[in-house]
């Protein structure tokens, strides 16, 4: 019987995208280390039925959790003050980095945070659970940047946090910290730097000769750091930490409850019972990775990165967005002859998935490439597979939208439209038949969402959510 479960579980993870190899360049993070998938879901094995929700009584993962702190703090220019908690990802440790915030300024009744306009969007999500106004600051146009002196001047009396990104996620550029870190510490506020993708990276590219602006703790006015376990420390999902300059800082992000029948509760992170696997397995990866084979690791990816940017800019009709600091890569057309959703559906058929981005502001719909070290040694068919993509997109042609269909799409209000007008649009957009099921090609679809506002996307693809799930 367990066979037979198993074999069942197998047949519908055959259906996903490719977790190791290299293609599927978003949304995982492959070491190509020979054994580190056996080692971690050893770890996750034995600590699995273990219940972080009480320290005192499986002191084991309070070790490990410390453990993991420290090496996180020791690699981002913490000090013998830094503390920090591991948490279940990168959006939970931005959401509590928020909370810490807002509840360390009672005084504040309606109390805001200053973001770049390329800050990640879990930011939002912390503005609308925790009713944080987000005031969002446009970045530099070709560099895309945030823009310092536009960031000082939006502190105001009622700001609890201002925030900055090593690097940013849709174009992999690092803020400049030591500039914005000054401002808010000169109006005594307390700066976040969302690390989530490069902490674990970036001190190594520091290391293999990279030159970088100062993004961590040794930048005055920095108070918090978020850093993703599971991204480049190669650990398996679910782990990240935040990091706070000092345990003052820390203190607003716990919780505890005492005035109900049951026992105290009391929580460092917005989780109350939680597996120890997850803290297991990233402990067991970063200590047998150790320095060393971090340094390693990063010399590879950043290898891959070098050779895959240099192939970009050989290929007819596309250019890179910004400059890159670190392993992301934002790539759109520079002609009008295709359009890139069509390149990313061409990539898929030659078995890559690469991330489409819709335009945003100054930056025009483009796709997403997530370089990590199993991108090592397969550069040059990347390359292949994408140049020849490109010329199947130019071949094939934009991907007609009709202009009253798109003035039609415009003039929609999304707060106005019913359960069944929405139903009707997402039919129409591909997406609302077959129990959710996706069309093969996905550029018709992101054709008429990429006409339709942000807001309205928005409310199109958690209709499509309801669809997708019983």
């Amino acid at each position: 019987m367990n066979d037979e479960v198993l074999d069942e579980l197998r047949a519908l993870r055959s259906g996903d995208l490719p977790t190791h190899g290299g293609r599927t360049l978003a949304y995982v993070y492959d070491s190509a280390v020979p054994g580190l998938d056996e080692l971690a879901a050893s770890a996750h094995a034995l600590a699995s039925s273990v219940n972080g929700l009480d320290p005192t009584a499986f002191p084991s993962l309070l070790t490990l959790e410390n453990d993991v702190v420290r090496m996180a703090a020791g690699l981002l220019g913490g000090t013998a003050a830094t503390v920090g908690a591991v948490t279940s990802g990168g959006t939970e440790s931005c959401l509590l980095a928020v909370l810490a915030a807002r509840d360390s300024r009672p005084d504040v009744a309606r109390p805001a945070m200053v973001l770049p306009a390329t800050a990640h969007a879990a930011f939002h999500k912390a503005a609308h659970y925790f009713g944080v106004r987000a005031v969002v600051v446009p970045v530099d146009p070709d560099t895309f940047r945030a823009d310092p002196a536009a960031m000082a001047a939006a502190i105001d009396d009622d700001t609890v946090l201002v925030v900055a990104s090593a690097p940013s996620y849709a174009h992999g550029v690092v803020d400049p910290v030591t500039e914005i870190a000054a401002a808010a510490l000169a109006k005594g506020v307390r700066c976040h730097v969302d690390a989530c993708i490069g902490g674990w990276v970036l001190p190594y590219f520091r290391r293999l000769g990279v030159e970088l602006p100062p993004f961590d703790f040794a930048v005055d006015g920095v108070t918090s750091m978020s850093v993703d376990l599971h991204k480049y420390a190669y650990c398996p999902k679910g782990a990240s930490v935040l990091l706070h300059a000092s345990a003052d800082l820390r203190r607003a992000q716990y919780f505890a409850s005492a005035d109900w029948p049951g026992y105290t509760m009391l929580n460092s992170t917005t989780q109350s019972t939680r597996s120890g696997g997850p803290l297991a397995a990233a402990w067991a990866v970063t200590r047998h990775l150790g320095d060393e084979g971090y340094l390693g690791l990063a010399e590879r990816t950043l290898g891959a990165v070098r050779l895959i940017l240099d192939g970009i800019a050989d290929i007819d009709g596309l250019r890179v967005l910004g400059t890159p600091d670190s392993t992301l890569i934002a790539v759109t057309a520079d002609r009008d002859d295709f359009d890139v959703f069509t390149a990313a559906d061409e990539m898929k058929a030659r078995n890559w998935y690469v991330q489409p981005q819709f335009a945003h502001g100054g930056s025009p719909a483009n796709l997403h490439l997530t370089v990590t070290a199993a991108n090592a040694g397969s550069e040059a068919e990347l390359l292949a597979d994408l140049a020849d993509s490109v010329r199947a997109a130019v071949k094939a042609g934009p991907v007609p939208v009709a202009p009253e269909v798109v003035a039609a799409i415009k003039a929609l209000d999304p707060d106005a439209l019913t359960p069944q007008e929405f139903a009707g649009l997402l039919a129409a957009a591909g997406l609302g038949g077959g129990g959710g099921a996706l069309p093969e090609r996905m550029a018709p679809v992101n054709a008429l969402l990429a006409a339709a506002s942000p807001r309205l996307r928005e409310r199109l693809l958690v209709e499509f959510l309801g669809v997708l799930y019983s």
